[in-house]
């Protein structure tokens, strides 16, 4: 199983002395030390207008990334693909697999928030379709050998040809889920598929179920099953008042950041996000005594070992590790990740081993 660096730039919080700017800088200089730790991955989300994160260009970051790395992975978590043209996507993200030295994973999903959407003249309640559509026309652009055409319901052209193309044929893609239409549309498009493991549980029941769901809708389509990911929260802690202190940290990034990010009215939230208002419900009581190894990886390198060798048993490649989380200060965020790759990453064979070794 590989690791990666997480994040989703959350800095919406109450009396938050750290602008975006500094905070854009610490995340580039944590996913150059994970290139160092010799980490196999750096995922950066994308969010708008500071709803929630305020990375806005992580096609950007990983480009700076990638020009002074060899070895790390560069990857969106995710691309909020409505909010793009997909000619424009797939242009960029082939060009920096090119200049990466075929070095991207990419990710894509449709995003939670209809207040990134407004700005750009999207239509939020219908982005599952205008993802499903994006999506396809990405791939096209990316494996056709000639141009295309292409008459959808919402993107039009004729006689396309993208330049430069993309170095790995085919370029890994990932869809990443909250809900079965994501699980469905990555199994039909051949896909991998990234998960959350605390909106897996509050969904599906756990990451086994999502595993489960996503290979027999693999087969329905009669499709070979992608690569399995998951990203998990993660905090050490060596005894019980660190502990406390990072369950605490948890739970206010769930009440300042999360929550007024998610679509909560259930009359207002579209058809296919009803069950994020579930989620909403129970994030507005949860308390610290809930965080358990479904949604957060927390305490000593040894209970961090024994739930990722679950998720590993559940058929998981790799584990994405959001580290930075909660108003976590940069130089800690650097400690924990060090002592990740030195006390946790060697109980599982990878290419950190190569990389250590």
């Amino acid at each position: 199983m590989e690791f990666g660096y997480f994040t989703l730039s959350d800095n919406h919080y109450d009396n938050n002395p750290r602008n975006a700017n500094q905070f854009v800088a610490d995340i580039t200089a944590e996913a150059l030390y994970a290139d160092q730790l010799g980490m196999h991955s750096a995922w950066i989300g994308e969010h708008h207008f500071n709803s929630l994160g305020v990375l806005s260009c992580p096609d950007l970051v990983l480009a700076y990334i990638a020009s002074r790395t060899k070895h790390i992975r560069l990857a969106p978590a995710v691309t909020v693909l409505p909010l793009h043209n997909p000619i424009r996507v797939a242009e960029q993200w082939a060009t920096l697999d090119l200049l990466s030295n075929g070095r991207v994973d990419f990710a894509t999903g449709r995003g939670y928030d209809a207040r990134e959407y407004e700005p750009f003249g999207v239509d939020f309640s219908d982005n599952q379709s205008i993802f499903e559509e994006g999506l396809e026309v990405v791939r096209k652009l990316w494996n056709a050998d000639g141009r295309i055409s292409h008459h959808g319901k919402h993107y039009h052209f004729d006689d396309v040809r993208i330049t430069p193309k993309p170095v790995q044929k085919p370029l890994p893609a990932y869809v990443g889920s909250f809900s079965k239409p994501s699980i469905e549309l990555a199994a039909r498009l051949d896909c991998g598929l990234i998960v959350a493991p605390f909106a897996a549980a509050m969904t599906f029941g756990g990451l086994k179920q999502v595993a489960d769901l996503y290979k027999e809708t693999c087969a329905k389509y009669g499709n070979k099953p992608g690569r399995l990911m998951c990203s998990y929260f993660t905090h050490f802690a060596d005894n019980p008042a660190q502990e406390a202190a990072q369950r605490e940290r948890q739970i206010r990034y769930y009440k300042e950041c999360v929550i007024p990010a998610l679509p909560g009215d259930p009359k207002t939230a579209p058809p296919s996000y009803r069950y994020f208002v579930d989620m909403v419900a129970k994030l507005h009581t949860v308390k610290p005594e809930h965080l358990t190894e479904n949604s957060v990886l927390i305490g000593s390198p040894a209970q961090i070992t024994n739930t990722l060798k679950k998720v590993e048993a559940a058929g998981f490649e790799e584990v994405i590790l959001y580290v930075n989380v909660g108003m976590k200060p940069h130089a800690q965020v650097k400690e924990e990740m060090d002592r990740f790759m030195r006390d946790v990453a060697p109980a599982f064979d990878g290419k950190h081993k190569l990389r250590a070794a």
